[in-house]
């Protein structure tokens, strides 16, 4: 049996949020403006701020896993859930807080959260195919080989 493992030293890409965040805000912002003009203001803030939960949603989940996998890579299951759960509970509280008829209509605001997860969801699929991942560390270019490190620690080229 070994050891687990811990403290990778690949850092994890969370590219893929810049790349979210930018195609949530320009489609927020044109379904904004279409739903001001077709159904009110009340339905264009539900859209930005149904844009803006899904964002901070994704970001907090892609930071809090990268972080985890950082200290060891069997963390980021179990800290993936957790903060979905937290999450889940901070978006009913103010969810429950928001007044039925007020300044964001809440259908509205729902139905740009589904839209906006499934947006978000489309940017994580189409980075993680375009990307090239590896399984296990691959080899050095030819003439770059690298000497184990040495007993106190540093590695050198040879």
């Amino acid at each position: 049996m070994s050891a687990p493992r811990s403290a990778t030293p690949v850092p994890w890409d969370l590219s893929f949020l810049k790349v979210g965040a930018l195609v949530t805000g320009a489609v927020a912002v044109v379904a904004a403006l279409v739903a001001g003009v077709v159904a009110g203001w009340a339905d264009a803030v539900g859209v930005l701020v149904g844009a803006l939960v899904v964002t901070a949603f994704f970001v907090v989940s892609g930071v809090v896993i990268a972080w985890a996998g950082r200290i060891n890579e069997t963390f980021t299951l179990p800290a993936a859930l957790g903060t979905f759960f937290v999450k889940a509970v901070v978006l009913f509280g103010v969810l429950g807080a928001l007044p039925e008829d007020g300044w964001l209509d809440r259908l509205t605001m729902a139905w740009s959260v589904v839209v906006g997860a499934l947006l978000w969801s489309g940017v994580q699929l189409r980075w993680v195919w375009t990307r090239q991942l590896y399984y296990v560390t691959p080899p050095a270019p030819p003439g770059q080989a690298t000497v184990p490190p040495a007993p106190g620690g540093t590695a050198t080229r040879g």
